[in-house]
């Protein structure tokens, strides 16, 4: 009965961790850029009472097995990098990728850190900054005087000055793509950062194959589906309540066992 208890322990864990995953999805519907989470689980080890074509009383070989398992536990976190809805806000500095790319920022260790959340601003001295005032890397600077700001679909930067009939190119917006995108490791603000299973970047201009191509005056926003993370959620929460109950069972069952002398 207490490997029962056990066993039904182990899916109520990995039930409340898929209700804090969707959660997070759920608390970050409106997070630019944001990327959905959703938790993979696996089987644990398995006690053998019999193995597979083990001789049988009679001499015969039997089939199949005789074994019970142990329960589940979590075995990964993927995370979705589809397309996320784009929005328009008529930002000039409000950039979003239709492709695989990611934007590069400048963290202030001096490491370099990738997004999907182009919600750029203007620092005090011009530079192209992230909300937190991080900077877009390659590092590009608009002129105090700058009356339009243009950015084309494969990211090249013009500005208008008075004065200037001619628009004058300014920078070029650089993409990173990577082999494996679910790799990376997410640290907050909208950012990933590059770790072993990512692969390193892979960088190019935006309408190159496989980056992807700006939009200007328009957002990405978040890929969660609301009505899919409410269906799962109510999926985990009777999973956690079946749990529940097989331990109640179990703990009945102990207390008619205790009771038998009786």
């Amino acid at each position: 009965m207490i490997k029962a208890m056990r066993t039904a322990a182990s899916g109520m864990a990995a039930q409340q961790l898929n209700v804090d995953t969707i959660s997070n999805n759920l608390a970050n519907v409106n997070s630019t850029g944001y990327k959905k989470s959703k938790v993979e689980f696996q089987d644990v080890l398995y006690q053998t009472l019999r193995g597979s074509g083990a001789e049988s009383a009679a001499g015969t070989s039997t089939p199949v097995g005789l074994d019970v398992g142990y329960g589940v536990k979590p075995a990964a976190t993927q995370r979705s990098f589809t397309q996320g809805t784009l929005q328009a806000s008529g930002n000039p500095l409000d950039l979003s990728i239709d492709g695989e790319g990611f934007f590069q920022v400048l963290l202030p260790d001096g490491e370099v850190a990738y997004t999907r959340d182009g919600a750029f601003k203007l620092s005090a001295d011009g530079q192209i900054v992230t909300s937190d005032g991080m900077f877009v890397q390659p590092g590009i600077t608009i002129p105090a005087d700058a009356e339009l700001i243009m950015v084309s679909n494969d990211g090249l930067i013009a500005v208008r000055v008075p004065g200037d009939a001619e628009a004058q190119e300014i920078g070029q917006i650089e993409l990173a793509k990577f082999v494996n995108a679910a790799g990376l490791e997410a640290i907050g603000h909208n950012l990933f950062i590059e770790t072993p299973a990512s692969g390193v970047p892979i960088l190019g201009n935006p309408t190159l194959e496989g980056f992807g191509r700006i939009n200007q005056g328009y957002l990405e926003m978040s890929n969660v589906e609301i009505v899919e993370e409410m269906v799962n959620m109510i999926i985990a929460q009777r999973a956690y309540e079946i749990n529940s109950k097989a331990i109640q069972t179990s703990e009945q069952m102990t207390e008619i066992a205790n009771n038998l002398k009786r």
